[in-house]
């Protein structure tokens, strides 16, 4: 095994044999098979496929989030799957975001703080961690919004703070689940249209679990997940 993949520089995420089974009941249950692939930099991928196909668990895994049966992960050349939960979280914090279905806001923090949230765990400053949310903010249209809680925010504008509080950071990669997931039509396109906007100017690669076509349609490459295994 070649544990030094993930320190090409075109690559920000790979795995490798990757599988995954749940043990939950009489008898285990074999979700993902033999799951290879890699992310370049500034790639958008969609990971499509029926509901229960293993979309959710291989984004999780790939964000070392949960522990594969099987297989590497390398991030940042490093093999998330030999990392305790501690180094894991130090991983995801310095080159990975994450955006889900739902927004998980903090919900007694505004939006700038909210967004700042991911460098306050890094130990900045708290100058330059509302400095760099007020940026992102700003850049996702929502400068008139930011010492709003997220009970005063609409469904659009909470799901755009989710998508600035991921990019603070400014990862290598960004992980969403169905980001669009609970936004009508319209807010969904703004959405995307954001996600893409920031891709292009940040250079951050996207790796999108969605049922959404439309979305999927604009990414780089779409990938299929069927019997465990990518089609």
């Amino acid at each position: 095994m070649n544990s030094n993949f993930g320190s090409d520089s075109e690559l920000v995420l790979r795995c490798q044999d990757l599988k995954k089974t749940f043990k939950e009941g009489p008898a285990p249950v074999e979700v993902l098979k033999s799951i290879s692939l890699e992310i370049k930099k500034g790639e958008q991928v969609a990971i499509v496929g029926a509901s229960g196909s293993g979309k959710s668990t291989l984004l999780h895994l790939l964000g070392g989030l949960d522990r594969p049966s099987g297989g590497h992960i390398f991030v940042a050349g490093q093999d998330m799957s030999k990392l305790g939960e501690a180094e894991r979280g130090v991983v995801r914090n310095r080159h990975m975001g994450f955006v889900y279905q739902f927004h998980h806001l903090l919900p007694e923090f505004t939006a700038i703080e909210n967004v700042a949230m991911p460098l306050f765990i890094r130990r900045e400053s708290i100058k330059f961690a509302m400095q760099k949310a007020r940026e992102i903010l700003t850049k996702v249209g929502l400068e008139h919004r930011l010492k709003h809680k997220p009970s005063e925010l609409s469904g659009g504008e909470r799901q755009r703070a989710a998508i600035a509080r991921a990019l603070v950071t400014r990862p290598d990669c960004v992980l969403a689940d169905e980001p669009t997931g609970n936004l009508d039509a319209k807010t969904a396109e703004n959405v995307h249209l954001e996600m893409l906007q920031l891709n292009r100017e940040q250079g951050t690669s996207f790796v999108v679990v969605t049922h959404d076509s439309k979305l999927a349609e604009k990414m780089d490459r779409v990938l299929e997940i069927k019997d465990g295994e990518i089609k």
